[in-house]
């Protein structure tokens, strides 16, 4: 009974915490777009943007998700597959509304009431099995484990409708119309099809079929005044670039220059061809399809970065960067692309750099404190300066956010006996150790 039981509940728990152990895929241009198109639906959502976070993961599945917190996770998949910015906007429109509803906090109702079901349906089943009908108690446990299991799926389906009804309040409010959603449902259905899903019914589905879902949002989008709006070309433009390039490096080579091919000048096929040229070793094919971007954009910030990239990862450090102090410049010191200077000033192994390098790193981390790498190239620079001490900061910082606590407050507290008590650095020290000890301490009693 208990190995039933236990079964039911991991399946659940399958179902409500999708994993978020893929890789993030951190890219100064793709969250500079994420946040321009989710800004006005996350208003819309009544959210404060400040808090709402639209990340990419690299998985190929044509999926989006929240796991706790208001961060929508955004597969790789889903970008390449999405025909248009406007599909994108209807999927994180839907996201926002399961931060919105609060369903990942609510999931515990569905999975409490599915676990009392479950429970009584056991007792039933032994005491049957006790009064000699086994066949009788192994068919209440049966019968009980199923109806649990048709309890939380009809939770997850309705969270999903609430959740599709909310998007469309968003796409409304926002004045974007609600055209790619149903394209892009439309793309889910032809999935199923091909994967030969019943379209009777979604009685063992978490989320409703895409045609049941297609015609209730279809009545809904069809009468609203923007269902005729236009998408902003420009918009529009910026997410070619940025499927392009995502496509170029999460893709095998063979398969971006078959999308890509070496016809097409266009500024999304060069950008693509450029990162799978990088990918397969060849940095003069890739800094020649650079090149060709620098012609038509000499200035742009993003394209500046690419070639500050390929220079770095080609044993290049002091060739990148000029291009990308100026990538730095023009973007008002974007956090990604300041570590990527600061790595290119640290990879020289000239310390005359290292003031500069402090310096782009400092930023970076204080603009985005969820960056391990930057706060590992800072560590390097500390450590060749001297500075142990903050060093050992910030290699805690790192390890903390990587999930590693016991070397997070090993480091801290190395960090705490060099500092002066009292300062910022030495109580920030003290709070990763607060917050590790207790993390490693909880481990240890479980």
């Amino acid at each position: 009974m208990l190995r039933g039981l236990a079964l039911l509940l991991l399946s659940m728990l399958l179902i409500v915490q999708p994993a978020v152990a893929q890789q993030i895929l951190r890219d100064a241009e793709t969250e500079a777009l994420f946040n321009e198109i989710s800004a006005p639906l996350v208003k819309a959502a009544g959210l404060d943007p400040h808090n709402v976070q639209v990340l990419l993961i690299n998985d190929p599945e044509i999926n989006a998700f929240v796991a706790g917190g208001q961060i929508v996770w955004i597969h790789s998949g889903l970008v390449a597959k999405a025909d248009d910015v406007n599909q994108l906007q209807g999927v994180i429109a839907h996201e926002l509304g399961h931060i919105e509803g609060g369903h990942i906090i609510r999931s515990s109702e569905g999975i409490k009431a599915a676990t009392g079901i479950t429970l009584l349906s056991l007792l039933l089943g032994a005491a049957a099995m006790a009064a000699g009908g086994a066949e009788a108690g192994m068919g209440i446990m049966a019968a009980g484990q199923q109806a649990a299991m048709g309890k939380y799926l009809s939770f997850s389906r309705n969270q999903e409708s609430s959740a599709d009804l909310a998007g469309a309040r968003y796409l409304s409010r926002a004045g974007v119309t609600g055209r790619g959603s149903l394209a892009f449902f439309k793309k889910l259905q032809n999935q199923e099809f091909r994967l030969a899903i019943p379209q009777t019914d979604s009685y063992a589905r978490t989320h409703p079929l895409s045609g049941e879902r297609m015609a209730v949002l279809g009545e809904v989008y069809r009468k609203d005044p923007a269902w005729d709006k236009p998408i902003d070309p420009k918009l529009e433009a910026r997410f070619e670039r940025v499927k392009a390039k995502l496509v170029g490096f999460v893709s095998d080579p063979t398969q971006t220059l078959r999308l890509y091919p070496e016809t097409d000048k266009s500024i999304p096929a060069r950008y693509a061809r450029a990162y799978a040229w990088h990918k397969s070793a060849y940095p003069d094919k890739a800094a020649a399809e650079v090149n060709g971007l620098l012609a038509m954009a000499p200035d742009d910030p993003y394209f500046l970065e690419l070639e500050g990239q390929i220079l770095l990862e080609s044993g290049h450090p002091a060739e990148a960067i000029p291009p990308l102090r100026r990538a730095v410049a023009e973007t008002g010191s974007q956090p990604l692309i300041a570590a990527l200077l600061g790595h290119a000033l640290v990879a020289t192994d000239d310390n005359s750099y290292l003031p500069e390098a402090a310096k782009v790193l400092k930023s970076a981390v204080n603009k985005d404190k969820d960056n391990p790498f930057a706060w590992y190239q800072l560590g390097v620079v500390y450590e060749r300066q001297g500075d142990t001490a903050r060093a050992a900061l910030a290699t805690a910082e790192r390890y903390q956010m990587t999930g590693k606590p016991a070397l997070a407050l090993l480091s801290a507290e190395a960090a705490m006996a060099g500092i002066k008590q009292g300062t910022p650095d030495w109580l920030r020290a003290q709070d990763i150790a607060m917050v590790t000890r207790f993390a490693v301490d909880s481990k240890k009693k479980r």
